[in-house]
Order: structure tokens, then C-alpha cells, then sequence
């Protein structure tokens, strides 16, 4: 009886924790992980921060250790991309560097049988046109982030386009490695859109005061390559020389593997179209990360999110439901930023960014911003509050009522606004040890 094979691709966080919580959990079969990046799966968050900064190496970004995947018999393929998914012969098409084992192989290209496959793709950056060059940096890789940090070294002026978290961590390090930073951003504050009013006027202040030159309401609408910098021409009519450019105006997922071969795409989201347990339309294939757009049984509809934290834990999730799991994804999705000395966190989803809750004071950095309705709390965004956030998402789906007045007192910690669940009587077994 041969092995079962399961293949992931992608060699992300959501890939890689497949692949670890599968072995953890027992799973004695073939693993194939599949990335068409040269390393090892490693994380991405520290890539606008301690390794852009100098202060992290490639070494500390690594998910597992490079033994780890010899050790645990799993079959790393590096540099290898997957062509195309063939859902009807449950194999995937190949090429790259490494033929690695199992596979038949017709015309330079692998074909891969597997018994399950799971589809951890991930997101790449939007790009805007005409804003290009050897100066110009889209964030997404480790070898992106090699690039802009070895350029960042020699550079005085840099100039960064959004501000959304990309931009902003990309600001924050580069001020305090001694550059002098413009940024350009449509909106009246930086993550306006996903902080609501009070943590991102907060934030918009806070770059300010270490130096950053925040263009509120403004954007770039030409780059021109002067021959010794590159001239940034803006919608408010100014212009500015900087001698390299990042840029971070949102990601795109990537679907386009799964389009191809005929699974569904959620037409809201643009994702991956999954069930509750991470189950594509096709049997036997499951997405999970930046693609997934997954059912939430406690939302009733399909969410796609770009979180570290989501990823990681759908990766442990699906490894559990193809070893038989029957729990659901139900997870309260939360993210986090730092940024100088600053934290921004958030969990669940907001119903209304323009009617939250606020304890606190955005002057005082030191903020938290609910979202309430109906006396349930949906979700709080927070800078420099932790608490406030730790609270939330314990009972964020548990039985609750509180009031927006109870929410603005800060002198009373979350978790005490929840009325604790009575304990049993003891009475009554004390009686009849008695």
C-alpha cells in the first residue's frame, strides 16, 4: 500500500505551518512543499522592519531551520514553480531547478500526484503604472527587501508612496537609520480606511514628530528619472527629488493557479472561494493564507485577509482537517504594526469604521477604538493598549452585553465589563460527602 501524498504550495507561513502541523500531528505520509522562491520558507513581517533596519539576517526570518525539512522528511522543492493544477488527474505540473522524487517527468516538465493538495500562493504587491525602475521598490520578498536595504544604505532622500502598513513601517525604519522621508498618501491619515479616525490621527502625529514628511491627501501621478534621483510630480502640483522610491498601495492575491484550473473565486474578495474547513470547489484541493477567501461560521459570509497570524493558524488549521479534523475555522482575525516604540493591534471586524468607541486619548498615545453594536462588541483597534486588545479577543464570540459608556471608562479593564459565567452549586455534593 503506498503512501499518501499531500503537496503545499507556497512557501510562505501558511505553507510552511502546513507542513509542520502535519508531522506534529502525526501524519506519516509523503509531504511535498512546493515555493518558487531559492530559500526556505521563511516570515515577512520583519522584512520592512528588522531587516530592512540591519538589526535581523536572512537566518533569523527562516520558519524552521533548513534541517528541519531533511529531518522531518519533507520533500522541499526550491526554485520550483508550479505551471498548472490539474484537479481531474489530482497532479500538478512543475518546472524548476529540482526533479526531487515521485514524479513522472514528460517534456522537462514534472507532473506531481498528490492526494491532497493545498494551495498557499499568497499575495503580490499592486503596481502602479508607470512608476518603475532600478530605484523604484515593490516589497514582497527577501531578495526585495536585500535589494531596497543595500540601496537605503547609500541614499539621503527617500520618498514612499501609501501609506498603509507597508509604507509606514518602511517610513519608521528609514527615519531612524538618519533619511529624511516624504510620503505621499491620498487619504487624510495613514490606514485611515482600516484604523478609523482616533488611531490613525494618532498615528499620522507620531510620524510627524520623529520626521517623517507625511503629504496628507496628496499622491504621485508621474516619476521622472533625472539621470541622479527621481522626481516625484504630485496630484497637488509639487514636485520632489528623492533618491530611491518605495512603494506599498496594496497587494493583489495570487489566483491566478487556481482560476486556471477552474476553481471557484469569491467575486467580492477576489479569493479563492473556501468552506469553513479550507475546501476549494475542487475535491481534494484547499487554499489557505493571503488567497483564502474562507467562510467564517460566526460572520455567515466569506472573508479573505493578509494577516501573519491568519496564515499561520490556517496552515495548523488544514493540516487538522486532513487528518480528520471536524472543527471549523472560527478564529477572530487579528493583526499588529510596530512602528518606532509604538503597537497598533486590532481583532475582529469592524461594522462601522465611522461610529467606534473610544477610551483613552490619541494625544496621550494611548488609545482604543470599539466597534459595538447592539451591546456586542465586533472589534477594537489600539495603539499602545494591549490589554484592551487581549480582552476583545477572549470574548469577542462569547455571550456579552456592554454599553459605549462602559467602553469609554478606561479606569475599568474590559474583561470586568463581562459578567463571569456562575459556577455550579457545590452544595449539594458537599451535602452527600457529608
Amino acid at each position: 500500500m503506498s503512501r499518501p501524498r499531500y503537496a503545499v504550495v507556497g512557501g510562505g507561513v501558511a505553507g510552511a505551518a502546513t507542513a509542520v502541523h502535519l508531522r506534529k500531528l502525526g501524519f506519516d505520509g509523503e509531504i511535498v512543499l512546493i515555493t518558487d522562491e531559492p530559500v526556505v520558507p521563511y516570515e515577512r513581517p520583519p522584512l520592512s522592519k528588522q531587516f530592512l533596519a540591519g538589526t535581523a539576517d536572512a537566518d533569523d526570518l527562516r520558519v524552521q531551520p533548513p534541517g528541519w525539512y531533511a529531518d522531518q522528511e519533507v520533500d522541499l522543492r526550491l526554485g520550483t514553480r508550479v505551471e498548472a493544477l490539474d484537479v481531474a488527474a489530482s497532479e500538478l505540473r512543475l518546472s524548476g531547478p529540482d526533479g526531487g522524487t515521485g514524479g513522472s517527468t514528460a517534456g522537462g516538465t514534472e507532473r506531481l500526484g498528490y492526494d491532497a493538495v493545498v494551495l498557499a500562493t499568497g499575495s503580490r504587491p499592486r503596481r502602479l503604472p508607470g512608476i518603475d525602475g532600478e530605484r523604484v521598490h515593490y516589497l514582497r520578498t527577501v531578495a526585495d527587501s536585500t535589494r531596497l536595504r543595500d540601496q537605503l544604505a547609500a541614499a539621503d532622500r527617500i520618498g514612499v508612496l501609501g501609506a498603509g502598513f507597508l509604507g509606514c513601517e518602511v517610513a519608521a525604519t528609514a527615519v531612524e537609520l538618519g533619511k529624511q522621508v516624504v510620503v505621499f498618501e491620498p487619504d487624510p491619515a495613514p490606514l485611515r480606511r482600516v484604523l478609523g479616525e482616533a488611531v490613525s490621527s494618532a498615528l499620522l502625529d507620531i510620524h510627524r514628530e520623529h520626521g517623517v514628511d507625511i503629504r496628507a491627501g496628496d499622491y504621485v501621478r508621474e516619476l521622472t528619472d533625472t539621470g541622479h534621483g527621481l522626481l516625484l510630480s504630485s496630484n497637488l502640483g509639487g514636485h520632489e527629488e528623492c533618491d530611491l522610491v518605495a512603494v506599498g498601495v496594496g497587494a493583489r492575491p495570487n489566483v491566478e493557479l487556481a482560476a486556471e484550473a477552474g476553481l471557484a473565486i469569491d467575486p467580492d474578495s477576489g479569493g479563492v472561494a473556501v468552506d469553513e474547513y479550507g475546501r476549494t470547489s475542487a475535491p481534494n484541493v484547499y487554499a489557505i493564507g493571503d488567497i483564502a477567501a474562507q467562510l467564517h461560521p460566526r460572520y455567515g459570509r466569506r472573508i479573505r485577509v493578509e494577516h501573519h497570524d491568519t496564515a499561520l493558524r490556517q496552515g495548523a488549521h488544514v493540516a487538522g482537517v486532513l487528518l480528520g479534523g471536524t472543527e471549523p475555522f472560527a478564529e477572530a482575525h487579528w493583526f499588529w504594526s510596530d512602528q518606532y516604540e509604538h503597537t497598533i493591534q486590532s481583532v475582529g471586524r469592524p461594522h462601522d469604521l465611522s461610529d467606534l468607541i473610544t477610551r483613552g486619548s490619541g494625544d496621550d498615545r494611548s488609545v482604543s477604538a470599539f466597534s459595538l453594536v447592539d451591546g456586542h462588541i465586533q472589534a477594537v483597534i489600539s495603539l499602545d493598549r494591549p490589554r484592551d486588545v487581549l480582552d476583545v479577543r477572549r470574548l469577542l464570540f462569547t455571550e456579552h452585553r456592554v454599553t459605549a459608556e462602559q467602553l469609554r471608562d478606561a479606569s475599568t479593564p474590559v474583561k470586568r465589563l463581562v459578567p463571569r459565567p456562575a459556577r455550579p452549586s457545590t452544595q449539594g455534593k458537599t451535602a452527600a460527602r457529608a
